[in-house]
């Protein structure tokens, strides 16, 4: 039996395969997204980092910062959550180019139409990062509805961090920034797996 990680003694190539997984999953879900509006997203690399739940919300703006946060539960071989968080103007962003309207809308005023867009989109860019990390390590992963909210940054994240706090207070967080000719925006990846799903992910990658 693999004995479970400790995130806080992670060796350098245990956090580069995870940082790399973070990678190639972010641009699965930039490949989904452009498919899906029918427009070329670019996508600059990604900063991948593991943080404490506590500092999650100083890089997406600070705790009281308004954005959505599309949250799943992981299940199968990896138990966990996994959230794609952005600020409103990126959410306007995305769902007027998903709508083909335009950028002069208010960025906190979405009509059950765009909101509905909204979960898709974050049901599709999750779709596509999971199914990455499902070819990368031949471990089955399924993911529960989407849920979503629009909320501050602090209550939003407050949900994995009441969920998972009791078994680790870090996650792995994917910030990148991407778009199309005339705007970009940032989004958030945030990969909640529990300490076993931790040690699962890298023992099928032989580590």
């Amino acid at each position: 039996m693999v004995s479970q990680i400790n995130l806080n003694e992670m060796d350098n190539m245990q956090y580069d395969v995870l940082k790399e997984i973070g990678n190639i999953g972010a641009g699965n879900a930039t490949t989904a997204l452009s498919q899906m509006i029918n427009s070329k997203i670019d996508m600059k690399v990604p900063n991948v980092e593991l943080l404490e739940f506590k500092e999650l919300s100083d890089i997406v703006g600070g705790a009281e910062n308004l954005v959505v946060g599309i949250l799943f539960t992981l299940e199968g071989q990896i138990d966990g959550m996994m959230m794609f968080m952005m600020d409103l103007a990126a959410a306007r962003h995305l769902v007027n180019l998903l709508m083909g309207a335009s950028d002069d809308k208010p960025s906190d005023n979405f009509t059950e139409m765009e909101l509905s867009a909204l979960n898709e989109i974050g049901n599709i860019i999750a779709g596509a990062y999971l199914s990455s990390l499902t070819i990368l390590t031949n471990i089955l992963i399924t993911s529960s509805v989407p849920y979503m909210a629009i909320d501050m940054a602090g209550a939003i994240l407050s949900v994995p961090a009441i969920e998972f706090g009791k078994i680790g207070d870090k996650a792995l967080l994917i910030e990148t920034e991407f778009g199309d000719e005339t705007n970009a925006v940032n989004g958030y990846f945030i990969l909640i797996p529990t300490l076993e799903s931790y040690t699962a992910i890298l023992s099928s990658l032989g580590l």
